[in-house]
C-alpha cells in the first residue's frame, strides 16, 4: 500500500496499480490523514480540509461518511477513531511526503560529512518522489532545499546543471543560495563574466524588493568568483557505465587515508584514468590534471596552474612573471584539495619534482596519480591495477556490445573467451566489443585466439593491447586510417572544423572512427585515448612532418584571427576560444620552433597578449627562449616587429630588437609592446609615431600620460588623462583597459580624500576585472576596498574582506591585506598586534614591481604610525623616510607625499608636500 500527496492524491495497492477513489472530497481526507500517519487528526482540522470555508450544515455527519468511502481501501484497522478524531496507522514510508522527507533529510546528513555520492544518491530518489504541486508551503520549501542540497552534490562531482539552476533563479529569485550555486557553476565553467552578472542582478532585485544587501553566504561567492577561488577543472564527464572495480576504489580511498600521495600504475588500456575519475567524482574539492597532451617536463607546473585556474601574474602588476612552482606553493598552501595528475608517464621526472615540492610545502594536499610507472617518491603508496575480474569484464563487454548492437544474443562461455584473449584489460574488451557492429562474436573471438599467440615474452599486456588496437586499424578504410593517424598530431582533442581542415577528410569519416571506439567525443571535442593516440602517431611515419605542419598553421590562423580581437568587446568570447586550444596552440608552437622558425616567430608573437590577458605569461617563455637563441640577431623578412615583440616578452635580444624600433616608418600592429617592454626596463627609443590612430593606441596613449602625470603629482591632469583614456577603452569594449584606468581613477580619488567615490570605482574594477578571471588583481583591489571601508567607518566590512583575502595565498596580495588588518588593530589601540601584522607584512611583500614597491611603502608608513604612537619618535622617523625613499625609488611621488606628510606631522598640506618632494628629491624625473 502507497500513499501519494506530492502532486496528485493517489492511492496504489500492494501489487502497485492505482485505487479508485473518487472526487476530490475524499482524496482531500486521505491527504489530511497521510501528512499526518500516525498523529491523531481532529475531527474540525479534517472537516476544514475536505470542506473548506464551506462546510455542510451536519458536517461531523458527513465526515463520517468520507471516512466511510476510504476505510475499505485502506489495510484493515488502519484508519480508526480516536478521542481526538482520526488517526491512520501506516509506515511512514508509505506516504511519499514522509518518505520524502526521510530521504532529503539523510541527504543532507551525508552532504555534512562530505559523502557527496551517497548524498545524491537519497537526494535524488527523494525529489523524483514528486509528482506535481506541494501540498504545503513547508513541503515546498523542504523541496527547494532538497534541490538546493542536490545541486550542491552536483557542484561538489563537478557536474552542475546550468541550464536548471538559471531557470530555477529566475523561478525563485529570493533564494540566495540558488544566487550563490549558479555564480559557482557559471565560475566553474570559466564563464566569470555571466557569474558575476548574476550577482549584480541578485544584489538590484534584493535592494529593490526589500531594501537589503546580499547575505554573507551570497557575498562570500562573490568574493570567491572574483579572486577565481573555484574555476578548477573539473573532474572529465564520462559518456559510458563504469563497470567494476570496487575493490579498487576501496583501495585507493584507504591508501589516500593512509598517505597523500596514491599513485595507481598499470599498462595501457588497464582503466587507471577511468578508475582515478570515478574514485575523484567522490570527492568534495578536486583538480584534474591531463598530463598525456605535455610534451616535456618542464611544462608540468604551468599545467597544473591552468587546471587550478591560477595565474602565474596578475595584470596591473607588470615585471616578471613568478616562479610556477612557487605560485602553486602559494595557491594550495591553505587548501585541502586532492589533485589528480593522470598519464605521469609522459613527463615522469618532471611529475615527480613538482609533487615532492607541493607535498613538502601544502601540509593540506593529497595527490592521485596514474602512470605506468611509479614516481619514486619517498611516501608514496602504489595501487596496482590488475585486470578487470571475470564477471565484470563479461558485464563489460556485454553493455558495450549492446551499445553498438542491440538486442544481439550474447554467448557468455565465447564473451569469456574474448575476455580472457585481451587479458582483462578494459580497452581491448571496448575496442573487441566495438567489432560486433561489422563481425559475429565467434568471428572475435577467432580472431583474437590468433593475436593472443604472438611473442608474449616482455610485456604480455602490452603486446595484447597492441595486437587489438592493430586489429582495429587493420579493419579501417584507407580515409579512416589516414584521419586516425592526423589526428593524433592533436593535443589536448579538436573540435570538428579543426580536425576536418587539419586531417583532410570529412566529418563521416570521423563518425566512424567513433563508431569503432578509436576516437571519443564530448561537449564537441574529438579526443583519442592516449594508448590509441600513441599506436596511430606510429603509423604516421613520412607523413609526420607534413601534418604537424598543416596543424600548426591552422592554429597559426586562429590565433592571428583572434589576435586582434582580443582588443576589443568581442575579447572574452575570442580568450574562451584560445583557452580551449590552449595545448594545440603549446603543440604547434614547440614543433615549429624546431621545424620552421618563421611559422614559431609568428604564432608565438600573436598569443602574447592572450597568454598575458590569461595570467599564463610563463607558458611557452622556454619555448621562444629557444626560438630567439636559434633565429639570433637574423630576423625573417617582414617579420620585424614579431622578432621585436617575441624579444621583449622573454628579455633577449633587446638591443637588436631596439634597432628595429628606430626604423623609420615602423608603425605597431602589437600596440601593447610597448607595457612589456616597460615592464623589463626603460623603453627610452620609444616615439608616439609608431603608434596607429585606432582607439586602443589612442586610449594606451592616454593612459601612458595619466601614469606619467600620477606618479609626478599632477592629480587633476592625471585624472583628466585616465577619463579620457577610459572612455576610449569603453568605445573599443576592452576590460583590461576600462579596469585598468577606473583602478587608476579610484586612486586618485583615494589620494584627494573621496573614499566614497574611490568605494564605487573599485567596485566597477573588481567586476570589470573579475571578467577576465584575475585573481590577483580582484584580490589587491578588494583590499583597496577594504582601506576605503576603514575610513569610512566600516570596519567589520573591511575586516572580513581583509581576512578573505589573506586566506587566498596571493602574493603580494596577502601582504596588503595583512597591512589592512594591522590598521584596523592600530587604529583599535591594539599597538602589539598592530605591529605583529605590519611585520608579517613586510617579511611577505620582497621589494619588486610598481604595486609590491607601493604596498611596502604603506607598510613602512603603517609601522611609522605604530612606533609614534608607542612614543618612539625616531623609529617613527626611520620608517617613514624608508616608505618615503622607496617610493621615490620607484618615481611614485603621490606615495612619496603620503609618507612625507606622516614625517611632518600632518603639518603640510598636499601641495606643499608635493612642492617640498619636487625641490629635495625629483628635479629630474
Amino acid at each position: 500500500m502507497r500513499i501519494g500527496v506530492l502532486g496528485a492524491v493517489e492511492l496504489w495497492g500492494p501489487d502497485g496499480s492505482p485505487m479508485a477513489l473518487g472526487g476530490s472530497r475524499p482524496r482531500a481526507l486521505l491527504a489530511a490523514l497521510a501528512l499526518n500517519v500516525g498523529r491523531p487528526v481532529s475531527v474540525d482540522q479534517l472537516v476544514d480540509a475536505v470542506y473548506g470555508t464551506e462546510p455542510p450544515g451536519n458536517a461531523h455527519h458527513a465526515l463520517q461518511s468520507q471516512v466511510s468511502r476510504i476505510r475499505p481501501l485502506l489495510p484493515e484497522g488502519s484508519l480508526a477513531r480516536h478521542p481526538a478524531g482520526y488517526v491512520l496507522s501506516l509506515d511512514s514510508d508509505e506516504v511519499d511526503a514522509h518518505r520524502f522527507e526521510r530521504l532529503a533529510t539523510e541527504g543532507r546528513q551525508l552532504l555534512a560529512l562530505g559523502d557527496h555520492a551517497n548524498a545524491r544518491k537519497a537526494l535524488v530518489e527523494a525529489l523524483e518522489l514528486w509528482r506535481g504541486p506541494a501540498p504545503t508551503v513547508r513541503l515546498d520549501d523542504l523541496r527547494l532545499s532538497a534541490i538546493e542540497d542536490r545541486i550542491e552534490t552536483d557542484l561538489a562531482l563537478g557536474q552542475p546543471d546550468v541550464a536548471e539552476l538559471r531557470q530555477l533563479a529566475a523561478e525563485n529569485p529570493y533564494r540566495e543560495r540558488l544566487r550563490g550555486q549558479l555564480m559557482r557553476a557559471l565560475a566553474a565553467d570559466g564563464r566569470q563574466a555571466e557569474a558575476l552578472a548574476s550577482f549584480d542582478d541578485a544584489r538590484r532585485t534584493l535592494a529593490d524588493e526589500f531594501g537589503a544587501d546580499p547575505s554573507a553566504e551570497l557575498a562570500e561567492a562573490h568574493l570567491a568568483v572574483l579572486c577565481g577561488a573555484n574555476p578548477m577543472r573539473p573532474v572529465p564527464a564520462q559518456l559510458t557505465s563504469f563497470v567494476g572495480r570496487d575493490k579498487e576504489i576501496r583501495q585507493v580511498s584507504e591508501a589516500l587515508r593512509a598517505a597523500r600521495l596514491v599513485t595507481i600504475i598499470g599498462p595501457g588500456g588497464a582503466g587507471k584514468t577511468r578508475l582515478a575519475i570515478e574514485f575523484a567524482r567522490r570527492v568534495a574539492e578536486v583538480c584534474f590534471v591531463e598530463l598525456a597532451e605535455l610534451g616535456d617536463s618542464a611544462q608540468v607546473p604551468q599545467a597544473v596552474i591552468g587546471a587550478l585556474g591560477l595565474r602565474d601574474g596578475g595584470l596591473f602588476g607588470g615585471g616578471e612573471a613568478p616562479d610556477p612552482v612557487a605560485r602553486l606553493v602559494a595557491g594550495l598552501a591553505d587548501r585541502g584539495i586532492l589533485l589528480v595528475l593522470d598519464n605521469c608517464e609522459h613527463v615522469i621526472d618532471g611529475a615527480a619534482r613538482l609533487v615532492r615540492r607541493l607535498l613538502a610545502a601544502c601540509a593540506g594536499l593529497r595527490i592521485l596519480a596514474t602512470s605506468r610507472e611509479a614516481l619514486g617518491i619517498t611516501g608514496e603508496s602504489l595501487c596496482p591495477l590488475p585486470p578487470l575480474a571475470g564477471p565484470d569484464t563479461i558485464r563489460l563487454f556485454e553493455e558495450r556490445a549492446h551499445a553498438v548492437r542491440p538486442g544481439y544474443r550474447l554467448d557468455p562461455e565465447t564473451v569469456g573467451q574474448v575476455c580472457a584473449a585481451v587479458d582483462g584489460l578494459p580497452l581491448g574488451i571496448e575496442l573487441a566489443a566495438a567489432r560486433l557492429r561489422s563481425f559475429e562474436l565467434d568471428e572475435v573471438q577467432a580472431r583474437l585466439r590468433k593475436l593472443s599467440h604472438g611473442d608474449r615474452t616482455a610485456e604480455p599486456r602490452h603486446q595484447t593491447l597492441r595486437a587489438v588496437v592493430a586489429w582495429s586499424w587493420d579493419l579501417l578504410d584507407d580515409d579512416e586510417r589516414t584521419m586516425a593517424r592526423r589526428l593524433s598530431v592533436f593535443a589536448g582533442g579538436a573540435t570538428l572544423s579543426a580536425a576536418e581542415e587539419v586531417c583532410g577528410r570529412s566529418a563521416d569519416v570521423l563518425a566512424g572512427l567513433v563508431d569503432k571506439s578509436l576516437v571519443e567525443v564530448n561537449a564537441g571535442r574529438y579526443r583519442m585515448l592516449e594508448t590509441v593516440r600513441a599506436f596511430c602517431a606510429d603509423q604516421l611515419d613520412d607523413e609526420s612532418d607534413r601534418a604537424r605542419r598543416q596543424h600548426a598553421e591552422h592554429f597559426l590562423r586562429l590565433a592571428e584571427e583572434a589576435e586582434p580581437c582580443l582588443r576589443t568587446g568581442e575579447q572574452l568570447t575570442w580568450m574562451a576560444r584560445l583557452t580551449a586550444e590552449h595545448a594545440n596552440l603549446m603543440s604547434a608552437l614547440r614543433w615549429a620552433v624546431g621545424a620552421d622558425p618563421e611559422i614559431a616567430l609568428r604564432l608565438a608573437a600573436n598569443t602574447t597578449w592572450y597568454l598575458y590577458l590569461r595570467g599564463l605569461r610563463s607558458d611557452g617563455i622556454a619555448l621562444v627562449t629557444e626560438l630567439m637563441t636559434l633565429l639570433g640577431k637574423e630576423v625573417p623578412p617582414g617579420l620585424d616587429e614579431e622578432y621585436l615583440l617575441c624579444a621583449v616578452n622573454v628579455d633577449v635580444r633587446v638591443d637588436r630588437a631596439a634597432e628595429l624600433l628606430r626604423r623609420p616608418g615602423l608603425q605597431l600592429r602589437f600596440p601593447y609592446l610597448v607595457m612589456l617592454w616597460t615592464m623589463i626596463g626603460t623603453a627610452e627609443e620609444v616615439t608616439m609615431e609608431i603608434f596607429g590612430d585606432d582607439l586602443w593606441s589612442r586610449a594606451f596613449l592616454r593612459t601612458a600620460e595619466g601614469l606619467r602625470t600620477l606618479y609626478h603629482g599632477e592629480l587633476a591632469v592625471s585624472r583628466s588623462c585616465f577619463e579620457q583614456a577610459c572612455a576610449l577603452f569603453r568605445d573599443v569594449g576592452d576590460r583590461w583597459g576600462i579596469a585598468n584606468t577606473v583602478d587608476q581613477l579610484a586612486g586618485i580619488a583615494a589620494l584627494e580624500g573621496d573614499p566614497a567615490a574611490s568605494l564605487a570605482l573599485i567596485d566597477e574594477a573588481i567586476e570589470v576585472i573579475g571578467q577576465l578571471g584575475d585573481a590577483e588583481d580582484a584580490a589587491e583591489l578588494q583590499c583597496r576596498r577594504a582601506d576605503n571601508l576603514v575610513r569610512l567607518g566600516e570596519v567589520a566590512a573591511a575586516r572580513a574582506s581583509y581576512e578573505q583575502v589573506a586566506g587566498l595565498g596571493l602574493q603580494p596580495t596577502t601582504a596588503s591585506a595583512h597591512r589592512g588588518l594591522g590598521e584596523i588593530a592600530r587604529l583599535a589601540g591594539d599597538l602589539a598586534t598592530a605591529r605583529e601584522l605590519h611585520e608579517r607584512a613586510l617579511a611577505e611583500c620582497q621589494a619588486g614591481p610598481i604595486v609590491a614597491a607601493e604596498i611596502r611603502s604603506r607598510i613602512l608608513c603603517g609601522l611609522g604610525a605604530i612606533a609614534a604612537a608607542q612614543g618612539d619618535a625616531d623609529r617613527a622617523r626611520e620608517h617613514y623616510e624608508r616608505a618615503r625613499d622607496e617610493a621615490l625609488a620607484r618615481q611614485n611621488l603621490p606615495m612619496a607625499a603620503v609618507a612625507e606628510q606622516w614625517l611632518a606631522g600632518g603639518a603640510l598640506t598636499w601641495e606643499q608636500t608635493l612642492h617640498r618632494l619636487r625641490e629635495r628629491f625629483v628635479s629630474d624625473w
